[in-house]
């Protein structure tokens, strides 16, 4: 019984281990959409058996970063451009609604969670570290959710966060991942507006901010991948 225990211990520890290090890879786009992900390969390459690598993909698929195909092979998700229309729309109400939640909500406990991981976001720009830069601000605009009191909202916003991650990538690689100070700025205007309890103005800053994301993502289709895609928020 206690070597089943202990079997069961190191499979887990080794699906983590491939779980995470794929999910690095496919969203930092190291694995690019499309990429194969075949189980023998995998499992030469992580030195394990293909159970906690079939495991892994299995997580990732629920992820919606994997996908079977019907011949079983397994690939990276490819990125849906035709569907960035609707998601953004979405995102940008997401956006609003979290921003302005906060500003009309006081937690000084969470207001200092959101300043630290403005500052994570800040250091990661400063040092062109893009994986580190989606992970702080997809916590940042959480934390602003929680701020504002609806678990709903959270829970979705963080789901859409997660979906977009690649797609962010994508827009901090416009930059080549040099992103403006500007872009930090915007962060520090925002927890400026939900400290001041000042609902409006965080939701012309949360339209503003979601709206010149748009944009730049718009540009990148158009101009790099000849693949013209009409993304509006009306």
């Amino acid at each position: 019984m206690q070597n089943d225990t202990e079997n069961v211990r190191v499979r887990g520890s080794g699906t983590q281990s491939v779980y995470v290090t794929l999910r690095r890879e496919i969203l930092s786009m190291a694995l690019e959409p499309g990429s194969p992900l075949d189980e023998v390969r995998l499992s030469e390459r992580f030195g394990m058996s293909r159970t906690p690598i079939r495991e892994a993909l299995l997580r990732l698929v629920a992820d919606g970063l994997v996908t079977t195909l019907p011949n079983r092979n397994t690939i990276v998700a490819p990125i849906d451009f035709a569907s960035l229309p609707t998601y953004f729309e979405a995102l940008t109400l997401m956006y609003r609604v979290t921003t302005r939640g906060a500003a009309e909500r006081r937690n000084d406990e969470i207001m200092e969670s959101i300043r630290l991981h403005q500052k994570d976001f800040a250091d990661a720009v400063a040092a062109r570290d893009a994986y580190a830069m989606i992970e702080a601000n997809r916590e940042f605009h959480v934390a602003i959710a929680e701020l504002a009191g609806n678990s709903y909202y959270t829970t979705f916003f963080a789901k859409l966060l997660d979906e977009g991650r690649r797609i962010l990538r994508l827009y901090y690689s416009t930059f080549d991942d040099r992103l403006p100070r500007q872009y930090v700025d915007e962060h520090e205007e925002i927890i400026a507006a939900i400290e001041a309890g000042d609902a409006d103005r965080a939701d012309r800053l949360a339209i503003a901010h979601a709206g010149q994301i748009v944009r730049q993502i718009q540009d990148y289709i158009a101009r790099d991948l000849d693949r013209p895609v009409a993304i509006s928020l009306s």
